[in-house]
């Protein structure tokens, strides 16, 4: 029996027909990162489950957040005069980020291999990669901080509702056409940064401290890249294919309404936390900016998963998340200034987004690998007596 089951029987049955499509046509990763996955996926054990590489890759990037987050808490270590995190955690950094990527582009490859392909599998990785949004851009940050030469909290709350958007535009797209059209901007993202934290590692985090050319700095070339690839190659060729699959009536959704539904959550996620940021009594964002960018990005994550869920099964995706409703009186508390502690407050409902996260996705695991008679971690049946 599953913990709750947030997986209707339609949608387990949408589960039973569903084929994986996805368009990879990034020149890095067909050309280069491809060929280095299949060479690699030939080391790993036969018995290894793809779900256990996928979830280790996770951890990587949650123990580079943690890493940092201890030498680093609030943003402020890179600015002149502070301590400076220590070289080898951004060695540590790097690698860790690199093997994340490796795993996560491995893993599929050794479901193939060893004939282990399921939905959960697909659900469980996109699942994951939702969430790691967040802990790869906090953990980025560090590198260039809040002070003087670097970058502001809410520059940087905004930059990462740019990532979170780039993210959830495929997932629009596979729930309107079917297919999962891979970012470019993601194997790009993934490689530079491993390269940067080296980088730093060895010239120092002073370096980005000096202009490029005139006054522009290298937090400016950080943002101005996030922004640029969001806005000239995702956004517009995500507006492109789901255009295409309008023109040549492959479009899953009849009407707009049904098409954008997938964006009222988010929206509305934006909304309520830019109204906490912008209306904060005690000026949250600069209090506790990284335990708010966690608090964001796990509500996010929980709100594309359940996206992921309906566009996999083919299923008409809900118009409201409910995890907005009780965030919803939480955001009133902090900004009216009823709760004096607002920074009591962001953590008790930090906290209560991530449980009822990892609930929901325990749940879904296990109704999946019980609906397809299957161990999640394990390449073994499970004992059905």
């Amino acid at each position: 029996m599953a913990l709750y089951e947030y997986v209707t029987q339609d949608q387990l049955a949408g589960f039973d027909k569903y084929k994986y499509s996805a368009v990879d046509s990034n020149p890095l990763s067909v050309y280069v990162m491809h060929p280095f996955w299949n060479f690699v996926v030939k080391f790993l054990p036969t018995w290894l489950a793809p779900n256990l590489i996928t979830f280790t890759g996770f951890m990587f990037l949650v123990l580079n957040f943690l890493m940092l987050a201890f030498y680093d808490f609030d943003f402020t270590a890179s600015a002149a005069g502070h301590e400076h995190v220590p070289s080898w955690v951004w060695v540590l950094a790097g690698f860790f980020n690199f093997l994340a990527y490796t795993l996560d582009g491995v893993d599929g490859k050794q479901a193939r291999r060893t004939n282990s392909s399921t939905p959960l599998g697909e659900l469980f990785d996109h699942g994951l990669d939702s969430w790691a949004c967040i802990f790869f851009v906090a953990t980025v940050y560090s590198i260039f901080g809040r002070l003087e030469s670097g970058v502001g909290v809410a520059t940087l709350y905004y930059i990462l509702w740019v990532v979170l958007f780039s993210f959830i535009l495929s997932h629009w797209e596979k729930y309107n056409t079917g297919i999962l059209f891979l970012p470019w901007g993601y194997d790009i993202s993934q490689v530079t940064i491993s390269l940067v934290y080296l980088v730093t590692a060895v010239v120092g985090v002073e370096t980005w401290y000096q202009p490029i050319l005139w006054h522009f700095l290298y937090r400016d070339l950080f943002t101005f890249m996030i922004i640029a690839c969001s806005f000239t190659v995702t956004l517009p060729m995500s507006l492109i294919n789901v255009l295409k699959a309008q023109r040549t009536k492959t479009l899953k959704h009849s009407s707009l309404y049904e098409a954008f539904l997938p964006f009222l959550s988010p929206v509305l996620l934006f909304v309520l936390s830019t109204i906490w940021v912008v209306f904060s009594p005690s000026r949250i964002l600069e209090l506790q900016p990284r335990m708010f960018y966690l608090m964001v990005g796990t509500a996010f994550a929980n709100v594309t998963c359940k996206l992921i869920v309906c566009q996999m099964s083919n299923t008409r995706c809900q118009a409201l998340s409910w995890l907005l409703l009780p965030m919803t009186p939480v955001v009133l508390l902090a900004v009216t200034g009823v709760v004096a502690n607002e920074s009591l407050l962001l953590y008790l409902w930090t906290a209560a987004v991530i449980l009822a996260h990892i609930h929901f996705g325990l749940s879904v695991v296990q109704q999946l690998s019980s609906h397809f008679g299957i161990l999640a971690f394990s390449l073994k049946k499970p004992n059905t007596d």
